[in-house]
Protein backbone atom coordinates (compact mmCIF):
# COMPACT_ATOMS: atom_id res chain seq x y z
CA UNK A 1 0.00 0.00 0.00
CA UNK A 2 1.29 3.20 -0.56
CA UNK A 3 0.67 6.39 1.04
CA UNK A 4 -1.88 7.44 -1.85
CA UNK A 5 -5.28 6.52 -0.96
CA UNK A 6 -7.55 3.87 -2.51
CA UNK A 7 -10.78 4.75 -3.00
CA UNK A 8 -13.67 1.96 -3.51
CA UNK A 9 -17.11 2.76 -4.69
CA UNK A 10 -19.90 1.07 -2.08
CA UNK A 11 -22.88 1.24 -4.14
CA UNK A 12 -24.78 -2.15 -2.19
CA UNK A 13 -24.48 -4.08 0.38
CA UNK A 14 -22.50 -6.99 -1.36
CA UNK A 15 -19.61 -3.34 -1.99
CA UNK A 16 -20.01 -2.92 1.62
CA UNK A 17 -19.17 -6.56 2.56
CA UNK A 18 -16.31 -7.05 0.54
CA UNK A 19 -14.47 -3.69 1.45
CA UNK A 20 -15.39 -4.23 5.74
CA UNK A 21 -13.40 -8.02 4.85
CA UNK A 22 -10.98 -6.55 3.17
CA UNK A 23 -10.53 -4.01 5.38
CA UNK A 24 -10.61 -6.66 8.13
CA UNK A 25 -7.45 -8.49 6.11
CA UNK A 26 -5.72 -5.11 6.52
CA UNK A 27 -6.61 -4.42 9.97
CA UNK A 28 -5.51 -8.15 10.95
CA UNK A 29 -1.64 -7.44 10.09
CA UNK A 30 -2.02 -4.08 12.02
CA UNK A 31 0.11 -3.74 15.67
CA UNK A 32 -3.43 -3.14 17.27
CA UNK A 33 -4.89 -5.13 19.50
CA UNK A 34 -8.14 -7.17 18.56
CA UNK A 35 -10.64 -5.13 20.83
CA UNK A 36 -9.01 -1.89 19.09
CA UNK A 37 -9.52 -3.63 15.49
CA UNK A 38 -12.97 -5.21 16.16
CA UNK A 39 -14.37 -1.48 17.38
CA UNK A 40 -12.13 0.03 14.33
CA UNK A 41 -14.06 -2.78 11.66
CA UNK A 42 -17.66 -2.49 13.66
CA UNK A 43 -17.43 1.25 13.19
CA UNK A 44 -16.63 0.97 9.33
CA UNK A 45 -19.10 -1.39 8.83
CA UNK A 46 -21.77 1.41 10.38
CA UNK A 47 -20.73 3.70 8.44
CA UNK A 48 -20.43 2.15 5.41
CA UNK A 49 -24.45 0.67 6.33
CA UNK A 50 -25.60 4.10 6.50
CA UNK A 51 -24.07 4.64 3.37
CA UNK A 52 -25.76 2.02 1.24
CA UNK A 53 -28.61 2.96 2.91
CA UNK A 54 -28.74 6.79 1.72
CA UNK A 55 -27.47 5.79 -1.60
CA UNK A 56 -23.50 5.11 -1.90
CA UNK A 57 -20.78 5.99 -0.19
CA UNK A 58 -16.79 6.42 -1.17
CA UNK A 59 -14.22 4.57 0.74
CA UNK A 60 -10.69 5.50 1.00
CA UNK A 61 -8.19 4.02 2.67
CA UNK A 62 -4.63 5.09 2.83
CA UNK A 63 -1.74 4.54 5.23
CA UNK A 64 -0.17 7.47 7.62
CA UNK A 65 3.03 8.95 8.38
CA UNK A 66 3.27 6.70 11.04
CA UNK A 67 2.10 3.77 8.97
CA UNK A 68 -1.39 4.13 10.55
CA UNK A 69 -4.39 2.86 8.37
CA UNK A 70 -6.54 5.45 7.61
CA UNK A 71 -10.13 5.50 6.56
CA UNK A 72 -12.30 7.87 5.31
CA UNK A 73 -16.10 7.70 4.37
CA UNK A 74 -17.56 10.01 2.09
CA UNK A 75 -21.12 10.08 1.26
CA UNK A 76 -22.29 12.04 -2.32
CA UNK A 77 -24.73 15.34 -1.43
CA UNK A 78 -23.53 15.54 2.48
CA UNK A 79 -20.69 18.04 3.34
CA UNK A 80 -17.60 16.96 5.42
CA UNK A 81 -16.31 13.06 5.71
CA UNK A 82 -16.30 10.24 8.29
CA UNK A 83 -13.01 9.29 9.11
CA UNK A 84 -11.21 7.00 11.37
CA UNK A 85 -7.20 5.81 11.85
CA UNK A 86 -5.82 2.35 13.31
CA UNK A 87 -2.53 2.61 15.01
CA UNK A 88 0.32 1.20 12.08
CA UNK A 89 2.38 -0.31 11.32
CA UNK A 90 0.13 -1.27 8.28
CA UNK A 91 0.64 -4.23 5.87
CA UNK A 92 2.88 -3.71 3.67
CA UNK A 93 0.29 -3.80 0.72
CA UNK A 94 -3.28 -4.51 0.05
CA UNK A 95 -4.56 -7.69 -1.08
CA UNK A 96 -4.87 -8.38 -4.66
CA UNK A 97 -7.75 -7.39 -6.04
CA UNK A 98 -8.52 -4.35 -4.11
CA UNK A 99 -11.18 -2.03 -4.94
CA UNK A 100 -10.08 1.03 -6.81
CA UNK A 101 -12.58 1.13 -10.12
CA UNK A 102 -16.00 3.25 -10.13
CA UNK A 103 -19.24 1.11 -10.34
CA UNK A 104 -18.10 -1.60 -7.82
CA UNK A 105 -16.44 -3.64 -10.09
CA UNK A 106 -13.33 -5.53 -8.87
CA UNK A 107 -12.30 -7.54 -11.74
CA UNK A 108 -11.60 -10.47 -10.60
CA UNK A 109 -13.17 -13.91 -10.79
CA UNK A 110 -15.26 -15.69 -8.44
CA UNK A 111 -12.91 -17.70 -6.99
CA UNK A 112 -10.31 -15.21 -5.98
CA UNK A 113 -13.18 -13.04 -4.17
CA UNK A 114 -14.67 -16.44 -2.63
CA UNK A 115 -11.03 -16.97 -1.10
CA UNK A 116 -10.64 -13.39 0.05
CA UNK A 117 -13.87 -13.68 1.68
CA UNK A 118 -13.02 -17.00 3.08
CA UNK A 119 -9.60 -15.59 4.34
CA UNK A 120 -11.58 -12.35 5.71
CA UNK A 121 -13.82 -14.77 7.54
CA UNK A 122 -11.22 -16.36 9.19
CA UNK A 123 -9.65 -13.19 10.27
CA UNK A 124 -12.84 -12.09 11.42
CA UNK A 125 -12.86 -15.28 13.38
CA UNK A 126 -9.20 -14.81 15.12
CA UNK A 127 -10.46 -11.63 15.86
CA UNK A 128 -13.75 -12.67 17.56
CA UNK A 129 -11.55 -15.07 19.08
CA UNK A 130 -9.60 -12.64 20.96
CA UNK A 131 -12.23 -10.23 21.30
CA UNK A 132 -14.07 -13.59 23.07
CA UNK A 133 -10.56 -14.39 24.92
CA UNK A 134 -10.30 -10.55 26.01
CA UNK A 135 -14.14 -10.40 26.96
CA UNK A 136 -13.91 -14.02 28.65
CA UNK A 137 -10.87 -12.19 30.85
CA UNK A 138 -12.66 -9.02 30.88
CA UNK A 139 -16.06 -11.19 32.31
CA UNK A 140 -13.50 -13.24 35.01
CA UNK A 141 -12.14 -9.97 35.94
CA UNK A 142 -15.76 -8.61 36.57
CA UNK A 143 -16.87 -11.15 38.34
CA UNK A 144 -13.58 -11.53 40.70
CA UNK A 145 -14.62 -7.04 40.98
CA UNK A 146 -18.00 -8.39 41.45
CA UNK A 147 -17.52 -10.65 44.37
CA UNK A 148 -15.12 -8.29 46.27
CA UNK A 149 -17.56 -5.82 45.64
CA UNK A 150 -20.02 -8.26 47.34
CA UNK A 151 -17.73 -9.34 49.88
CA UNK A 152 -17.00 -5.56 50.58
CA UNK A 153 -20.99 -4.71 50.32
CA UNK A 154 -21.40 -7.53 52.73
CA UNK A 155 -18.67 -6.25 54.98
CA UNK A 156 -20.05 -2.64 54.85
CA UNK A 157 -23.54 -3.83 55.10
CA UNK A 158 -22.12 -5.55 58.45
CA UNK A 159 -20.27 -3.02 59.58
CA UNK A 160 -23.00 -0.62 59.43
CA UNK A 161 -25.23 -3.32 61.54
CA UNK A 162 -22.61 -3.11 64.03
CA UNK A 163 -22.36 0.35 63.94
CA UNK A 164 -26.42 0.74 64.35
CA UNK A 165 -25.88 -1.90 67.00
CA UNK A 166 -23.51 -0.20 68.72
CA UNK A 167 -25.42 3.02 68.26
CA UNK A 168 -28.66 2.00 69.89
CA UNK A 169 -26.69 -0.05 72.50
CA UNK A 170 -25.14 3.43 73.21
CA UNK A 171 -28.56 5.30 73.35
CA UNK A 172 -30.08 2.39 75.80
CA UNK A 173 -26.71 3.04 77.98
CA UNK A 174 -27.25 6.76 77.62
CA UNK A 175 -31.24 6.60 78.79
CA UNK A 176 -30.41 3.98 81.23
CA UNK A 177 -28.20 6.69 82.61
CA UNK A 178 -30.16 9.27 82.04
CA UNK A 179 -32.87 7.34 83.83
CA UNK A 180 -31.01 6.13 86.75
CA UNK A 181 -29.62 9.52 87.34
CA UNK A 182 -33.01 10.91 87.52
CA UNK A 183 -33.87 7.78 89.87
CA UNK A 184 -31.02 8.75 92.12
CA UNK A 185 -31.88 12.81 91.93
CA UNK A 186 -35.45 12.10 92.66
CA UNK A 187 -33.98 9.61 95.42
CA UNK A 188 -31.66 12.46 96.95
CA UNK A 189 -33.93 14.56 96.87
CA UNK A 190 -36.84 12.51 98.80
CA UNK A 191 -34.14 12.00 101.24
CA UNK A 192 -33.28 14.74 101.30
CA UNK A 193 -36.92 15.89 102.44
CA UNK A 194 -37.41 13.28 104.89
CA UNK A 195 -34.47 14.34 106.86
CA UNK A 196 -35.45 18.10 107.10
CA UNK A 197 -38.99 17.33 107.98
CA UNK A 198 -37.93 14.72 110.64
CA UNK A 199 -35.72 17.22 111.94
CA UNK A 200 -38.73 19.56 112.03
CA UNK A 201 -41.00 17.19 113.85
CA UNK A 202 -38.58 16.03 116.73
CA UNK A 203 -37.94 20.13 117.27
CA UNK A 204 -41.13 19.83 119.29
CA UNK A 205 -41.85 18.18 122.15
CA UNK A 206 -45.85 19.44 121.61
CA UNK A 207 -48.00 17.08 119.90
CA UNK A 208 -50.38 19.93 118.67
CA UNK A 209 -47.43 21.68 117.13
CA UNK A 210 -46.21 18.54 115.84
CA UNK A 211 -50.30 17.81 114.02
CA UNK A 212 -49.91 21.66 113.03
CA UNK A 213 -46.48 20.77 110.86
CA UNK A 214 -47.59 18.40 109.34
CA UNK A 215 -49.49 19.46 106.59
CA UNK A 216 -46.83 22.78 105.95
CA UNK A 217 -44.50 20.28 105.33
CA UNK A 218 -46.46 18.13 102.31
CA UNK A 219 -48.52 20.90 100.91
CA UNK A 220 -49.07 20.94 98.28
CA UNK A 221 -45.84 19.19 96.84
CA UNK A 222 -46.70 15.65 98.09
CA UNK A 223 -50.63 16.33 99.04
CA UNK A 224 -53.45 18.30 98.54
CA UNK A 225 -54.71 17.97 101.95
CA UNK A 226 -53.25 16.61 105.06
CA UNK A 227 -55.88 15.43 107.95
CA UNK A 228 -54.88 13.79 110.76
CA UNK A 229 -57.32 11.49 113.10
CA UNK A 230 -56.17 10.66 116.49
CA UNK A 231 -57.64 7.99 118.07
CA UNK A 232 -58.55 10.14 121.32
CA UNK A 233 -60.37 12.89 118.79
CA UNK A 234 -63.64 13.27 119.61
CA UNK A 235 -64.43 14.18 115.77
CA UNK A 236 -65.27 11.74 113.29
CA UNK A 237 -63.33 11.34 109.71
CA UNK A 238 -64.96 12.64 107.49
CA UNK A 239 -67.22 10.09 105.31
CA UNK A 240 -65.46 9.32 102.44
CA UNK A 241 -62.49 8.89 104.32
CA UNK A 242 -63.87 6.70 107.46
CA UNK A 243 -64.22 3.70 105.61
CA UNK A 244 -59.97 3.83 104.94
CA UNK A 245 -59.37 5.02 108.36
CA UNK A 246 -61.31 2.31 110.15
CA UNK A 247 -59.82 -0.03 108.22
CA UNK A 248 -56.08 1.20 108.73
CA UNK A 249 -56.85 1.38 112.52
CA UNK A 250 -57.86 -1.98 112.34
CA UNK A 251 -55.18 -3.59 110.79
CA UNK A 252 -52.79 -1.34 111.41
CA UNK A 253 -51.64 -1.56 107.95
CA UNK A 254 -51.48 1.37 105.35
CA UNK A 255 -54.47 1.65 103.36
CA UNK A 256 -54.91 3.47 99.62
CA UNK A 257 -58.56 4.05 98.39
CA UNK A 258 -58.82 4.73 94.83
CA UNK A 259 -60.99 3.50 91.94
CA UNK A 260 -58.36 1.71 91.16
CA UNK A 261 -55.63 -0.13 92.37
CA UNK A 262 -52.37 1.21 92.76
CA UNK A 263 -49.80 -1.51 93.86
CA UNK A 264 -48.24 0.63 96.35
CA UNK A 265 -45.19 -0.95 98.01
CA UNK A 266 -46.35 -2.08 101.14
CA UNK A 267 -49.80 -0.06 100.99
CA UNK A 268 -53.36 -2.29 101.07
CA UNK A 269 -55.66 -1.28 98.23
CA UNK A 270 -59.15 -1.32 99.41
CA UNK A 271 -61.54 -2.38 96.82
CA UNK A 272 -62.80 -0.15 94.59
CA UNK A 273 -66.22 -1.29 95.10
CA UNK A 274 -65.64 -0.13 98.75
CA UNK A 275 -64.55 3.25 98.28
CA UNK A 276 -64.27 5.70 95.10
CA UNK A 277 -63.17 9.34 96.16
CA UNK A 278 -62.87 12.02 93.28
CA UNK A 279 -58.25 11.56 94.57
CA UNK A 280 -56.53 8.56 95.33
CA UNK A 281 -56.12 8.31 99.61
CA UNK A 282 -53.80 7.29 101.68
CA UNK A 283 -54.19 6.57 105.13
CA UNK A 284 -51.26 5.64 107.59
CA UNK A 285 -51.49 4.76 110.92
CA UNK A 286 -49.65 6.70 113.47
CA UNK A 287 -47.62 5.22 116.70
CA UNK A 288 -44.39 3.97 117.34
CA UNK A 289 -45.79 1.16 119.65
CA UNK A 290 -49.59 1.15 119.37
CA UNK A 291 -51.40 3.24 116.48
CA UNK A 292 -52.77 6.58 118.43
CA UNK A 293 -54.28 7.74 115.14
CA UNK A 294 -54.34 7.74 111.44
CA UNK A 295 -52.78 10.33 108.72
CA UNK A 296 -54.92 10.41 105.81
CA UNK A 297 -53.09 11.99 102.61
CA UNK A 298 -54.81 12.99 99.39
CA UNK A 299 -52.88 12.76 96.32
CA UNK A 300 -51.71 15.71 94.14
CA UNK A 301 -52.80 14.17 90.88
CA UNK A 302 -54.69 11.36 89.91
CA UNK A 303 -51.97 9.17 91.41
CA UNK A 304 -49.34 8.57 94.46
CA UNK A 305 -45.79 7.70 92.95
CA UNK A 306 -44.58 4.79 94.28
CA UNK A 307 -41.39 6.04 95.72
CA UNK A 308 -43.09 9.04 96.89
CA UNK A 309 -45.74 6.57 98.53
CA UNK A 310 -42.50 4.95 100.07
CA UNK A 311 -41.23 8.39 101.51
CA UNK A 312 -44.68 9.02 103.09
CA UNK A 313 -44.84 5.74 104.66
CA UNK A 314 -41.24 6.75 106.89
CA UNK A 315 -42.27 10.10 107.03
CA UNK A 316 -45.20 9.24 108.66
CA UNK A 317 -43.57 6.70 111.01
CA UNK A 318 -41.26 9.19 112.53
CA UNK A 319 -44.52 11.35 113.14
CA UNK A 320 -45.77 8.75 115.00
CA UNK A 321 -42.35 8.36 116.83
CA UNK A 322 -42.53 11.91 117.53
CA UNK A 323 -46.36 11.77 118.71
CA UNK A 324 -45.27 9.26 121.29
CA UNK A 325 -42.53 11.16 122.36
CA UNK A 326 -44.18 14.33 122.88
CA UNK A 327 -47.09 12.43 124.35
CA UNK A 328 -44.66 10.81 127.00
CA UNK A 329 -42.44 13.91 127.53
CA UNK A 330 -46.11 16.05 128.41
CA UNK A 331 -46.94 12.83 130.69
CA UNK A 332 -43.87 12.94 132.48
CA UNK A 333 -43.88 16.85 132.85
CA UNK A 334 -47.25 16.78 134.25
CA UNK A 335 -46.39 14.23 136.48
CA UNK A 336 -43.02 16.24 138.00
CA UNK A 337 -45.08 19.82 138.14
CA UNK A 338 -48.00 18.27 140.13
CA UNK A 339 -45.28 16.26 142.43
CA UNK A 340 -43.39 20.04 142.67
CA UNK A 341 -46.18 22.29 143.04
CA UNK A 342 -47.59 19.80 145.82
CA UNK A 343 -44.27 19.89 147.98
CA UNK A 344 -44.51 23.94 147.57
CA UNK A 345 -46.30 24.42 150.85
CA UNK A 346 -48.67 27.80 151.94
CA UNK A 347 -46.62 29.95 153.76
CA UNK A 348 -47.36 30.93 157.07
CA UNK A 349 -48.84 33.96 158.06
CA UNK A 350 -46.59 35.96 160.56
CA UNK A 351 -47.38 39.27 162.12
CA UNK A 352 -44.28 40.82 161.95
CA UNK A 353 -43.28 39.61 158.58
CA UNK A 354 -44.60 39.28 155.48
CA UNK A 355 -44.47 36.86 152.64
CA UNK A 356 -45.25 36.19 149.03
CA UNK A 357 -43.48 33.34 146.88
CA UNK A 358 -44.16 32.90 142.86
CA UNK A 359 -43.27 29.46 140.92
CA UNK A 360 -43.05 29.12 137.72
CA UNK A 361 -41.82 25.98 135.66
CA UNK A 362 -40.16 26.11 132.48
CA UNK A 363 -42.24 27.18 129.48
CA UNK A 364 -40.81 24.63 127.37
CA UNK A 365 -38.63 21.49 127.97
CA UNK A 366 -38.33 19.05 130.69
CA UNK A 367 -36.38 21.62 132.97
CA UNK A 368 -38.97 21.27 135.97
CA UNK A 369 -38.64 20.03 139.15
CA UNK A 370 -35.10 21.23 140.78
CA UNK A 371 -36.43 24.61 142.16
CA UNK A 372 -38.11 25.43 145.64
CA UNK A 373 -38.91 27.51 148.45
CA UNK A 374 -39.75 27.21 152.19
CA UNK A 375 -40.02 29.37 155.25
CA UNK A 376 -41.15 28.12 158.62
CA UNK A 377 -41.46 29.74 162.08
CA UNK A 378 -38.82 28.23 164.34
CA UNK A 379 -39.24 27.22 168.59
CA UNK A 380 -37.04 30.24 169.52
CA UNK A 381 -40.11 32.92 167.88
CA UNK A 382 -37.52 33.14 164.66
CA UNK A 383 -38.70 32.81 160.70
CA UNK A 384 -36.52 30.81 158.64
CA UNK A 385 -37.12 31.29 154.86
CA UNK A 386 -35.26 29.21 152.37
CA UNK A 387 -34.90 29.18 148.64
CA UNK A 388 -33.02 26.03 146.35
CA UNK A 389 -32.48 24.68 143.13
CA UNK A 390 -31.31 21.06 142.57
CA UNK A 391 -29.34 20.38 139.30
CA UNK A 392 -31.44 17.95 137.08
CA UNK A 393 -34.97 18.09 136.16
CA UNK A 394 -37.70 15.88 136.24
CA UNK A 395 -38.93 13.53 138.99
CA UNK A 396 -35.88 12.62 140.20
CA UNK A 397 -35.32 16.16 140.62
CA UNK A 398 -38.19 17.11 142.47
CA UNK A 399 -37.97 13.96 144.91
CA UNK A 400 -33.99 15.04 145.71
CA UNK A 401 -35.93 18.65 146.29
CA UNK A 402 -38.85 16.88 149.00
CA UNK A 403 -35.55 15.35 150.86
CA UNK A 404 -33.54 18.08 150.93
CA UNK A 405 -37.01 20.01 152.34
CA UNK A 406 -37.64 17.54 154.40
CA UNK A 407 -33.73 17.39 156.15
CA UNK A 408 -33.35 21.23 156.29
CA UNK A 409 -36.81 21.44 158.34
CA UNK A 410 -35.14 18.79 160.71
CA UNK A 411 -32.01 19.99 160.77
CA UNK A 412 -33.87 23.33 161.79
CA UNK A 413 -35.69 22.52 164.71
CA UNK A 414 -32.39 21.16 166.00
CA UNK A 415 -31.13 24.92 166.56
CA UNK A 416 -28.85 24.94 164.26
CA UNK A 417 -28.17 28.42 161.66
CA UNK A 418 -28.60 29.08 158.45
CA UNK A 419 -24.74 28.12 157.96
CA UNK A 420 -24.97 24.64 160.54
CA UNK A 421 -27.91 23.57 158.54
CA UNK A 422 -26.00 23.85 155.14
CA UNK A 423 -23.19 22.49 155.82
CA UNK A 424 -24.97 19.22 157.16
CA UNK A 425 -27.12 19.48 153.80
CA UNK A 426 -23.68 19.30 152.48
CA UNK A 427 -22.99 16.25 154.05
CA UNK A 428 -25.92 14.42 153.36
CA UNK A 429 -25.91 15.14 149.93
CA UNK A 430 -21.93 14.48 149.24
CA UNK A 431 -22.58 11.19 151.01
CA UNK A 432 -26.41 9.83 149.64
CA UNK A 433 -26.78 11.51 146.23
CA UNK A 434 -23.16 11.95 145.29
CA UNK A 435 -23.96 12.82 141.66
CA UNK A 436 -26.40 15.46 142.25
CA UNK A 437 -26.10 19.04 143.85
CA UNK A 438 -28.13 21.51 144.86
CA UNK A 439 -27.60 25.58 145.88
CA UNK A 440 -29.36 27.31 148.64
CA UNK A 441 -30.21 29.88 150.20
CA UNK A 442 -31.65 30.67 154.03
CA UNK A 443 -31.97 33.67 156.12
CA UNK A 444 -33.49 34.05 159.57
CA UNK A 445 -35.97 36.88 160.30
CA UNK A 446 -36.05 37.40 164.59
CA UNK A 447 -38.85 39.56 166.07
CA UNK A 448 -37.61 43.11 167.48
CA UNK A 449 -33.99 42.31 165.80
CA UNK A 450 -33.43 43.98 162.57
CA UNK A 451 -30.66 42.26 161.99
CA UNK A 452 -30.94 39.11 159.44
CA UNK A 453 -28.59 36.49 159.51
CA UNK A 454 -27.79 34.24 156.48
CA UNK A 455 -25.79 31.68 154.16
CA UNK A 456 -25.54 30.66 150.73
CA UNK A 457 -24.50 27.49 149.49
CA UNK A 458 -23.56 28.53 145.48
CA UNK A 459 -26.54 30.75 145.14
CA UNK A 460 -27.20 33.71 143.50
CA UNK A 461 -26.78 36.87 145.83
CA UNK A 462 -29.88 38.02 147.45
CA UNK A 463 -31.12 41.55 146.75
CA UNK A 464 -32.41 43.95 149.74
CA UNK A 465 -35.12 47.11 148.90
CA UNK A 466 -34.93 50.06 152.05
CA UNK A 467 -37.71 51.76 153.05
CA UNK A 468 -37.03 54.82 150.79
CA UNK A 469 -36.82 52.35 147.78
CA UNK A 470 -33.02 51.60 147.35
CA UNK A 471 -31.42 48.54 146.45
CA UNK A 472 -28.93 46.39 147.55
CA UNK A 473 -27.03 43.13 146.10
CA UNK A 474 -25.85 40.82 149.43
CA UNK A 475 -22.76 39.84 147.20
CA UNK A 476 -20.47 38.30 150.12
CA UNK A 477 -18.89 35.18 148.53
CA UNK A 478 -21.14 32.22 148.94
CA UNK A 479 -19.83 28.82 149.43
CA UNK A 480 -19.58 26.07 147.12
CA UNK A 481 -22.77 23.99 146.13
CA UNK A 482 -24.10 21.72 148.11
CA UNK A 483 -22.89 17.49 147.23
CA UNK A 484 -19.34 18.76 145.79
CA UNK A 485 -17.35 15.98 146.85
CA UNK A 486 -15.16 18.41 148.87
CA UNK A 487 -15.62 18.56 152.94
CA UNK A 488 -17.15 22.38 153.46
CA UNK A 489 -17.63 24.23 157.07
CA UNK A 490 -20.48 27.30 155.47
CA UNK A 491 -20.29 30.90 156.96
CA UNK A 492 -22.86 33.09 157.91
CA UNK A 493 -23.39 36.61 157.35
CA UNK A 494 -25.44 39.68 158.82
CA UNK A 495 -27.52 42.41 157.15
CA UNK A 496 -28.95 44.98 159.29
CA UNK A 497 -32.98 45.53 157.12
CA UNK A 498 -34.78 48.61 158.92
CA UNK A 499 -38.48 48.23 159.34
CA UNK A 500 -39.99 48.50 156.01
CA UNK A 501 -37.59 46.60 154.31
CA UNK A 502 -37.69 43.85 151.79
CA UNK A 503 -35.49 41.05 151.06
CA UNK A 504 -35.38 39.29 147.72
CA UNK A 505 -34.83 35.84 147.34
CA UNK A 506 -34.59 34.39 143.58
CA UNK A 507 -33.41 31.41 141.46
CA UNK A 508 -31.95 31.28 138.58
CA UNK A 509 -33.89 31.07 136.49
CA UNK A 510 -35.44 34.41 136.83
CA UNK A 511 -32.26 36.09 135.94
CA UNK A 512 -30.37 33.86 133.90
CA UNK A 513 -30.81 33.48 130.04
CA UNK A 514 -28.60 31.94 127.10
CA UNK A 515 -28.28 35.52 125.28
CA UNK A 516 -26.87 37.45 128.25
CA UNK A 517 -24.81 36.53 131.85
CA UNK A 518 -26.56 36.16 135.10
CA UNK A 519 -24.86 39.41 136.12
CA UNK A 520 -26.79 41.08 133.52
CA UNK A 521 -29.80 39.65 134.98
CA UNK A 522 -29.23 40.30 138.65
CA UNK A 523 -28.58 43.89 137.57
CA UNK A 524 -32.16 44.02 135.87
CA UNK A 525 -33.86 42.63 138.49
CA UNK A 526 -32.09 45.00 140.81
CA UNK A 527 -33.71 47.58 138.12
CA UNK A 528 -37.16 46.41 138.92
CA UNK A 529 -37.01 45.88 142.38
CA UNK A 530 -36.17 49.80 142.64
CA UNK A 531 -38.28 50.74 140.29
CA UNK A 532 -41.44 49.86 142.56
CA UNK A 533 -43.05 52.38 144.30
CA UNK A 534 -43.91 52.32 148.36
CA UNK A 535 -47.36 51.90 147.12
CA UNK A 536 -46.65 48.52 145.05
CA UNK A 537 -44.86 47.24 148.34
CA UNK A 538 -47.98 47.54 150.51
CA UNK A 539 -49.03 44.27 148.39
CA UNK A 540 -45.99 41.74 148.48
CA UNK A 541 -48.07 39.55 146.29
CA UNK A 542 -48.45 42.42 143.59
CA UNK A 543 -45.34 43.16 144.16
CA UNK A 544 -44.17 39.97 143.25
CA UNK A 545 -46.17 39.93 140.19
CA UNK A 546 -44.67 42.85 139.14
CA UNK A 547 -40.89 41.66 139.10
CA UNK A 548 -41.79 39.21 137.06
CA UNK A 549 -43.27 40.93 134.27
CA UNK A 550 -40.07 42.74 133.55
CA UNK A 551 -38.05 39.55 133.90
CA UNK A 552 -40.21 37.34 132.20
CA UNK A 553 -41.62 39.41 129.27
CA UNK A 554 -40.77 36.98 126.28
CA UNK A 555 -42.48 34.52 128.49
CA UNK A 556 -40.03 31.82 127.69
CA UNK A 557 -37.74 30.66 130.15
CA UNK A 558 -35.77 27.40 130.02
CA UNK A 559 -35.86 26.95 133.85
CA UNK A 560 -38.05 26.65 136.69
CA UNK A 561 -38.42 30.49 138.45
CA UNK A 562 -39.11 30.81 142.36
CA UNK A 563 -39.31 34.05 143.62
CA UNK A 564 -39.94 34.86 147.57
CA UNK A 565 -40.35 38.34 149.21
CA UNK A 566 -40.09 38.38 152.49
CA UNK A 567 -40.44 42.37 154.15
CA UNK A 568 -40.52 43.42 157.72
CA UNK A 569 -43.47 45.10 159.60
CA UNK A 570 -42.92 49.19 158.55
CA UNK A 571 -42.67 51.53 161.79
CA UNK A 572 -45.63 51.53 163.88
CA UNK A 573 -47.26 48.91 162.31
Amino acid sequence: MTTASDIWTIASAADAARARARLACLAAGSAAGAVERARFLTEVGARLREGVERGGADLAVSTGAQEELRVTVRQPGRPGAWERTLPGPAPAAAPDGGGGREGGEDGEDGEGAAAELAEALLCADEDTAAVLATLAEREELVRFHREELHQTNQGVLALHAELEAAALAQRELLEAERAARAEAENARRLLTFLTDASATLNASLDHEDILRRLPGLLVPEYAHHVDVWLADDDRTPPGDRAAATVTAVRTGRPQHAAAHPAGLPGVDDLPASALSPDRPLLCVPLGARTVQGVLTLTAPGDRFDPDTAVMLLELARRAGIALDNARQYERHRDVAEALQRAQLTDLPVIPELALAARYLPATHGLNIGGDWYDAFPQPDGSVLTVIGDVTGHGLRAAVIMGQLRTALRAYAVEGNGPAGILTLLHRMLRHQQPELYATCAIARFTPGDPTVVWAAAGHPPALTRGPGGEVRVLDAKPGIMLGVPVPFEYEEHTVRLPAGSTLALYTDGLVERRAAGIDTGIARLAQALAALSAADMEDLDAAAESLLKPMLHDSEHDDDVCLLLCRTAPEGA
